[in-house]
């Protein structure tokens, strides 16, 4: 089965709850690029954000024990989830010595070491599963909308996200379209699987800001959108985009009051719905 045959398979329909911040910042900012971040911002997710989140397992055990009766893990699936998050940790461990700030794994690496399964398609197959189990997604209202009137007006689009290799196959399974279809420059996709590192790492906004001043478009007429302060607005603030919180559902609004990291940080726009992008082109 496809990646797209399981996400639809086991997607559901999720509704955006609303959150109590109110549209800040003046249309016609004019931006000729938009870049965004995925988890609760483009895609609804029950978790706010992509990851291995240990209290979405445990309120998933009965789901995940049967998903690995499926794969045919005969262990205890408790077991088998503590040593998955000990891998994830001893990895991060690990590069974080060699010196990566933000260190991201390859998920799909963590699960071979903790299952042996010599089966590459079965271990990716397996990890969308799971995925799927501890953080449902689902598109955010107006999403498609969105993108077609970006693509209509000729603004360069990408992505700056926190991603694991079954994150790009989200959108052609539940929007209909491959990333490149749904208007996004390939040169402009910064996923954190691929890199090694991710947000909230200046140095993954910095890479976006020379591609796109190859393109031609300075740093400083990019709208970077994102709904957490700290991974998102922080670093694209200090690397000199335009800076959008999207604060459209409760779930993953992240305003980081008590992070003494952004104090003094306040995004350029904040919107309530994807819809209201168009206004700042």
């Amino acid at each position: 089965m496809s990646f797209e045959a399981l996400i639809q398979r086991f997607s559901k329909p999720l509704d955006a709850v609303p959150t109590t911040c109110t549209r800040k910042g003046k249309p016609g900012f004019g931006a000729r690029a938009v870049l965004f971040d995925i988890y609760g911002t483009l895609f609804i997710s029950k978790a706010g954000d992509i990851g291995v989140a240990k209290q979405e397992a445990d309120t998933s055990m009965k789901e995940i024990a049967a998903l690995f009766q499926r794969y045919g893990v005969k262990e205890d699936a408790r077991s088998v989830l503590e040593k998955f998050f000990d891998e994830i940790q001893g990895e991060k461990d690990r590069l974080r010595k060699k010196g990566v700030e933000y260190p991201e794994v390859v998920i799909e690496d963590i699960w071979e070491k903790v299952l042996k399964i010599n089966d590459g398609e079965k271990m990716r197959c397996l990890a969308v599963e799971y995925e799927l189990i501890v953080n449902p997604v689902y598109p955010m209202p107006n999403l498609k909308e969105m993108l077609s009137g970006c693509r209509r007006r000729q603004v360069l689009m990408g992505i700056i996200s926190n991603a694991q290799f079954y994150t790009p196959h989200l959108f052609s399974a539940l929007l209909d379209g491959t990333l490149e279809d749904l208007g996004f420059k390939n040169d402009l996709l910064f996923f954190s699987y691929r890199l090694g590192y991710g947000k909230p790492s200046i140095d993954v906004f910095e890479s976006a800001a020379r591609e796109l001043e190859r393109e031609g478009v300075p740093r400083d007429k990019a709208l970077y959108v994102g709904n957490d302060m700290r991974k998102d607005i922080c670093p694209a603030k200090e690397a000199g985009f335009q800076a959008a919180l999207f604060a459209g559902d409760a779930r993953s609004l992240n305003l980081r009051e008590n992070d003494a990291r952004c104090e003094g940080i306040d995004p350029d726009i904040v919107i309530t719905d994807l819809l209201q992008i168009l206004d700042y082109l």
